[in-house]
């Protein structure tokens, strides 16, 4: 949810005020659906809406989860994607409109493919056997077990992809679309979602745009963020931004040119579901990655939806054995306050330099450059991390988050409609 509403906001998950499960009801900021419709744009979404914007309902013109018989789609079912573009455009071409839509397809979210009797059956199947292992995990059966039926619900994405591009095929509008493909976070599983490491947020980002970009082309040169999505679309469609926005078009980019200080991102993390409050800030270039996390005082607990996966269980479980998997294992539920990793050598983050005589200049470097940024953009974590050697500060920071996390007022859930059955709601 906060990374989607930095894409749609174009701000820093401490600017947007989304940073975390929660809504915000007054934002103070247009979202890009306020700016495409303003622009003459037809907007839909398919999937992920409560994720997609500051609070519910949100303005945009058409909710593509419910089909056009009135059931909600599954969010598993590979067609409907198809079918959700198809709509979409149908709409938006009654309405005499160009359209923005945002398909958010569900895989390879969990639950992943459940197996033989999963009616949502992708076009290949991986087994346990051939499947690789990330270097930041080990290798284990049950490890194995989990990432086949991971790599298989990444096929069935795949999958969805080709239906929504079949579908934009077919209306015609190919030609003259820009399509972007993208993702949130690294695979759910222990080290890579909710967490700032490299293949935390080493994402793909595709873009295609007939005349424009070249197919099979690839930037290893410049380094973009979800903080540049808006700004990027505004662009395309020559759309004037907003006063505020922390990220940046890289528009030249895609046609094919070169842009200055596109060596480092930054990253963000502040809360996890369940009001877990763990900040963290991070700097990367492409040799390094330093990451700052006030939450780690040796004792508290890091909690993420990643704790219940096969892969954490049984990590907790071969554990108890294994000097080796424990101090992973430590490591994963309370961190250490600083973390310095070559991410050209060791990818995987597995040797933490933050110690390291011959890295000092070079970290020096990153904590200034995360400094800058801070001051730029105004994070309140900013005390905290000039006084990163006060743990007493540092620890009254975090508990008074952890405070006012706890003191905000819960959101009410819409109740589901059954699953298949029409939905009886106002139609949009």
């Amino acid at each position: 949810m906060p990374c989607r509403n930095v894409m749609f906001s174009g701000l820093i998950s401490h600017n947007n005020k989304v940073e975390g499960f929660y809504q915000v009801k007054n934002p103070g900021w247009p979202h890009m659906v306020d700016l495409m419709k303003d622009a003459g744009y037809f907007t839909g979404i398919r999937g992920k809406v409560s994720h997609s914007a500051p609070y519910q309902p949100y303005a945009w013109d058409t909710d593509l989860t419910t089909l056009p018989d009135g059931s909600k789609a599954h969010i598993k079912d590979v067609q409907s994607y198809g079918t959700a573009t198809t709509t979409g455009i149908a709409r938006a071409k009654a309405a005499k409109k160009p359209f923005c839509l945002a398909i958010n397809i569900s895989d390879p979210h969990k639950p992943f493919w459940k197996g033989p009797n999963d009616p949502h059956k992708p076009s290949r199947i991986f087994t346990a056997d051939e499947v690789p292992i990330p270097g930041f995990l080990f290798d284990d059966p049950a490890v194995r077990q989990e990432l086949a039926l991971y790599y298989t619900s990444v096929r069935r994405a795949d999958d969805a992809v080709g239906a929504i591009l079949k579908a934009l095929d077919a209306s015609g509008e190919a030609d003259n679309t820009v399509v972007m493909f993208m993702s949130d976070h690294g695979m759910p599983l222990p080290f890579a979602k909710t967490q700032l490491y490299h293949h935390s947020t080493h994402t793909p980002w595709m873009v295609r745009w007939p005349g424009v970009t070249k197919p099979g082309s690839i930037d290893r040169q410049h380094m973009i963020s979800v903080l540049d999505f808006l700004p990027t679309v505004l662009d395309i469609a020559g759309i004037q931004h907003p006063k505020r926005l922390d990220g940046r078009s890289y528009l030249p980019l895609l046609k094919g040119g070169k842009q200055n200080d596109r060596d480092h991102i930054i990253k963000e993390y502040n809360e996890n579901s369940g009001r877990s409050r763990d900040p963290m800030r991070a700097v990367q270039t492409q040799r390094y990655l330093y990451l700052f996390n006030p939450w780690s005082n040796g004792t508290r607990v890091f909690a993420t939806a990643t704790t219940g996966t096969a892969t954490f269980r049984r990590l907790a479980t071969l554990a108890k054995t294994d000097s080796k998997l424990a101090a992973r294992l430590d490591l994963y539920k309370h961190r250490v306050p600083e973390e310095l990793y070559d991410v050209v050598k060791d990818p995987d983050c597995l040797h933490n330099l933050i110690d390291s005589p011959k890295h000092q200049a070079e970290l020096k470097k990153l904590r200034a450059t995360l400094d800058a940024w801070m001051v730029k953009s105004k994070d309140p974590t900013l005390e905290a991390f000039r006084k990163r050697e006060d743990k007493a500060f540092v620890e009254a920071y975090v508990q008074q988050l952890e405070k006012e996390a706890s003191a905000r007022p819960r959101n009410k859930r819409p109740k589901k409609n059954p699953k298949n059955k029409p939905n009886k709601g106002k139609k949009k």
